[in-house]
């Protein structure tokens, strides 16, 4: 009887052991992704289902720190002292700590900027081919040339980019701000320009996370306000069995598309996305596939229109440097017609680009990127097929 006790109590010592674990695996993805609260929360039960847990002690009392309770974060340090005779890196650690203080809660920022010079082949994204056939109302088919807008322009360019991000609550949101600029030495009807403003929030549901996004976008061409996007994304991280450094979320969205410039383009785009993340010391990757939904809100040419998105990138650190590959094929089936009585079309398009790119660090927060793409837009209507190659060199600079 003692004996089946005995045995009984181990095994219920052993199931708190890993559910310790597992929470205490969630509270490192809470303090990953800047959840301060929560990952205290779930510190807190490790410790009360797993006394001495030194790592949780210690994980407690540096965020207990950094949100300015030092109170309460001396109490844990001492109590990390006494409990556990922490090693000398440990006590450093502390003593460091103690030395700074525990301020108030100091929100994070980063911020990056790039600027870099280019050569694009096809800046309008023009035809392929030299005629078109279209339909005659009269009588047959009429073969027509086209003239030098729809033909392929090469120009060079200088490229401009920044984007600052900054916690706006210890518990993880974040709000963000993104910029780009393309001007180009000849061809300024081509110009264009974008703005991103957005917030982001993540929640935890015991094992399952979920981060919610809100941004805002603007887009100029030439030197007027061609695009205002309005999109909405929830992203679900379910606790999948999956091996190694693997994850998995899938995401949710819609975006609203208003053209400022265009009549009946405007649409309300839904998406459904899943993806697989991998990473490991010096490689990440990421493969995704997705289902989008595109209803014109007028009568654009081609009516609404369905399609898949498959995206795959890998990035590996060779020493110092590093190199990154990646591809993206988007499909488009449209519904009905292009242009009644003069293209008698359903429109069917799939653009493919290939990335490639290779960094050179130059110190420890700024860097030299060399960058290829080479797109291939391929469609059913051949006046809206096109190739189009680009380089860029671009110095980088990152902050916090």
């Amino acid at each position: 009887m003692l004996a089946a006790l005995l045995l009984g109590a181990t095994v219920a010592r052993a199931e708190d052991i890993d559910e310790s674990q597992m929470l205490y695996r969630q509270a490192l993805q809470s303090i990953s992704e800047g959840r301060k609260n929560d990952a205290s929360e779930t510190l807190m039960r490790v410790i009360e289902q797993e006394p001495l847990h030194a790592g949780a002690w210690l994980d407690l009392a540096l965020i207990q720190c950094s949100l300015g309770h030092a109170e309460e974060a001396e109490r844990l340090f001492a109590a990390i002292e006494d409990r556990f005779h922490p090693p000398p890196g440990i006590q450093q650690l502390i003593a460091e700590s103690r030395a700074a203080g525990c301020g108030s809660w100091k929100p994070f920022s980063q911020a990056s900027i790039s600027m870099g010079r280019g050569i694009d082949q096809n800046v309008n994204q023009g035809a392929s081919i030299s005629s078109y056939t279209a339909a005659n109302a009269v009588g047959g088919p009429v073969e027509l040339p086209l003239t030098d807008d729809f033909k392929p322009k090469h120009d060079q360019y200088t490229m401009v980019m920044g984007d600052y991000l900054r916690d706006l609550t210890a518990n993880g949101t974040t709000g963000y701000l993104q910029f780009q600029s393309r001007r180009y030495d000849r061809l300024g009807q081509y110009n264009s320009s974008s703005l991103f403003v957005g917030i982001d929030t993540p929640w935890r549901f015991g094992r399952w996370t979920l981060h919610g996004t809100a941004n805002l976008g603007f887009i100029t061409l030439g030197t007027q306000l061609y695009q205002r996007q309005t999109q909405l994304q929830a992203r679900l991280g379910p606790p999948l069995p999956l091996p190694g450094s693997m994850q998995f979320s899938l995401t949710a969205g819609i975006t609203r598309a208003e053209y400022l410039t265009l009549s009946n383009f405007n649409s309300n785009t839904a998406e459904l996305r899943g993806q697989f993340n991998y990473r490991r010391e010096d490689d990440n990757a990421s493969a995704s596939l997705s289902y989008q939904d595109d209803n014109a809100l007028g009568s654009r040419p081609g009516g609404d229109r369905h399609g898949w998105l498959a995206t795959t990138q890998w990035r590996h650190q060779f020493g110092d440097m590093s190199g990154e590959l990646g591809y993206t094929r988007q499909d488009w089936h449209g519904s009905s017609f292009y242009s009644p009585g003069f293209l008698n079309i359903v429109r069917e398009q799939s653009t493919h680009v290939l990335r490639a790119a290779w960094t050179w660090p130059l110190s420890r927060s700024q860097s030299v990127q060399l960058e290829a793409r080479q797109i291939r837009n391929r469609e059913n209507i051949p006046i809206f097929q096109y190739n189009d190659r680009q380089l860029q060199l671009s110095w980088q600079w990152q902050g916090m």
